[in-house]
């Protein structure tokens, strides 16, 4: 019995989604130029025509992982509530999406640094441009809220906080201890130390010691 359109649409799509599931998981464990074309197919279970169907090219796979990391986090939930609020609400989802979605935060790191990527990243960011402009300047207007004197900087060092929080449990894995950066943000931002912790996997006990052997440990070996 023939699909109907309704179910060949469905399938479609699933083979789209596991596509990229695939590369961002390759592009995390392998980077962007080790990861094949060959070896995202064979693990998403799909032929490589239908890559071609769906994406074109890498390169247009490669933006197709940027756009949905920037769709992600431009669509972060906000919380309501007086300026401080709101502010803690950008920390805790920063934290969060980085305990629940390291593979893409890994992969989308190497593409902002990376020369080979980096333009394709710019690329993505300018399709986000009005939306991105707008994250921002919600985030100043808290900070404006709060009497900052320079929203702007304050915007950016938050980012660069949030940002070298993502790097670190990206490099170091569980022995970065997530909450505990969480609440030293709260701290350097003079934010009420939160009254619960994030429903994160328990961090490291004791003395803390970072060791990159931490995020490497169950990646499959080439």
């Amino acid at each position: 019995m023939a699909r109907s359109e309704e179910q060949n649409r469905v399938a479609r799509e699933r083979a789209r989604e596991s596509i990229l599931a695939s590369a961002v998981e390759l592009f995390s464990e392998r980077g962007v130029a080790g990861a094949s074309i060959a070896e995202i197919t064979h693990r998403a279970g799909v032929s490589q025509g239908l890559l071609n169907y769906h994406f074109g090219s890498k390169e247009h796979l490669i933006a197709a992982v940027i756009d949905r990391w920037f769709d992600t986090l431009l669509g972060l939930p906000q919380v309501e509530g007086t300026a401080d609020e709101r502010l803690a609400g950008v920390i805790d989802a920063a934290v969060l999406a980085t305990g629940f979605a390291l593979p893409l935060q890994r992969a989308i790191v190497a593409m902002q640094q990376q020369p080979d990527t980096h333009r394709i990243f710019a690329e993505s960011e300018a399709r986000h441009g009005e939306a991105v402009i707008t994250a921002e300047n919600t985030v100043r207007a808290m900070f404006a809220e709060r009497g900052a004197a320079r929203p702007d900087l304050e915007e950016i060092m938050l980012r660069t906080t949030l940002e070298g929080i993502v790097v670190k449990y990206g490099v170091y894995g569980d022995t970065f201890p997530l909450e505990a950066a969480r609440r030293w943000a709260y701290r350097i931002f003079e934010l009420p130390e939160p009254s619960e912790p994030l429903p994160l996997a328990p961090g490291p006990a004791g003395e803390i010691r970072l060791r990159a052997l931490a995020a490497v440990r169950d990646l499959p070996r080439a």
